[in-house]
């Protein structure tokens, strides 16, 4: 499967890219419309959930991503990077979704599915057969960790004080030892995800390393 195939003309890939974008950017805006219309509309707690949080980030790298294909030029290295981070927090997106928290939440089932399936499955794919595709040296590896520990701590925070959290492995009454296993759980597979998505981006491609 490629994303070429998505649609056809001068610069295919470039073109899938925004509009896969745009269309997570459009699902993630109606998931948050339906919260406002039953009156939960709470942006901290929407984009609390991990899930929407990166798809919207990620969607919009892709977004720049394609708009620099389209425009011949080339991806700097923080979009690069952002790029690669992105892709490897979908991955557990759709691994701690699929696996811990199956069929939860409030959103159609449409919207589970595009959001913790077909888009991390897409962003992967691409990240495995483009040309441009981002290719990182190991040592930035570390770069995948602060935007998952500043979530996981703003979350931890809000649940040892409103009580609020977005998903239940993560509640305080769970205790400590169950919140440190979860948390080391998910940055060990952040990393393990990671790993792969850097793995994926230098197999085969001349494109020189970013330092």
């Amino acid at each position: 499967m490629s994303l070429d195939s998505i649609c056809s003309g001068g610069q295919p890939r470039a073109v899938a890219r925004i509009v896969v974008g745009v269309l997570v950017v459009a699902v993630v805006a109606y998931s948050y419309a339906l919260r406002i219309a039953a009156d939960d509309g709470n942006p901290f707690d929407f984009f609390g959930y991990f899930t929407n949080q990166t798809s919207t980030l990620t969607a919009l790298v892709l977004i720049v991503v394609g708009g620099l294909g389209l425009a011949r030029r080339s991806v700097p290295r923080v979009v690069t990077l952002a790029w690669a981070i992105g892709a490897a927090c979908l991955v557990v997106v759709a691994v701690v979704y699929n696996g811990l928290v199956p069929g939860t939440g409030s959103a159609p089932p449409w919207v589970s599915v595009t959001l913790h399936v077909v888009f991390p499955a897409l962003v992967v794919v691409d990240v495995a057969t483009a040309p441009d595709r981002p290719r990182l040296a190991w040592r930035q590896l570390w770069w995948v960790l602060p935007y998952p520990l500043v979530w996981i701590t703003v979350v931890l925070v809000r649940g040892a004080t409103d009580g609020w959290v977005p998903y239940g492995f993560l509640l305080p009454e769970r205790g400590l030892a169950s919140l440190a296993l979860h948390v080391v759980g998910i940055l060990t597979l952040l990393l393990l995800a990671a790993a792969g998505v850097w793995a994926l981006g230098r197999r085969g491609s001349s494109r020189p390393l970013s330092s």
